[in-house]
């Protein structure tokens, strides 16, 4: 169902609100424009399972798999690979899945028990689902978790939004 709310239209150099003269901004009623383009996780992991995290093929497999579990589409395989540092301890195996939604990445750092793994997605997703499902199957001993909702001004319709620039243009005077 679309809502509708009042719209104030002002033109773009308008710095505060003095005098609403004349020309200087209507009401008119507008279909209910709703932005941001997605979430994004970022899940750092401590004290995972050291054997998966040097595993190229777990990581393929979870790479190649887990679109499935949060209802996103894969649009191709994954793409795996290991690097060495010239650390020895700071090895490891990044990976990347791109999903028609956006991405989901890992970087593996065996050594360190340590893992990183990013979900972004312009499609809602069960964040604690994914949180779970990673710590579990990575064995992960304690995380940092940071959600971030990303493109907050990325308008969601685009029939709003070219009806707002519509009457935008056809209100401004000058």
């Amino acid at each position: 169902m679309t809502k509708n709310f009042f719209v104030l239209f002002l033109p773009h150099s308008f710095k505060g609100v003095k005098n609403f003269g004349r020309g200087w901004g209507m009401m008119r009623e507008v279909e209910k424009m709703e932005y941001g383009f997605g979430q994004h996780l970022i899940l750092d992991g401590y004290g995972a399972n050291r054997e998966k995290l040097m595993d190229i093929d777990f990581i393929y497999d979870f790479l190649h798999n887990y679109p499935d579990h949060i209802a996103m589409t894969k649009i191709m395989p994954p793409y795996v690979f290991k690097y060495y540092a010239p650390t020895p301890e700071d090895w490891g195996i990044s990976g990347f899945v791109i999903i028609a939604e956006s991405h989901i990445s890992i970087h593996t750092f065996p050594e360190k028990l340590y893992l990183s793994v990013d979900i972004f997605s312009c499609k809602s997703f069960d964040v604690d689902k994914a949180i779970k499902d990673i710590s579990e199957i990575f064995e992960i001993q304690k995380s940092e978790i940071r959600l971030l909702d990303r493109g907050l001004e990325f308008p969601r319709s685009i029939r709003a939004v070219e009806n707002f620039m519509r009457l935008e243009r056809k209100n401004i005077s000058f």
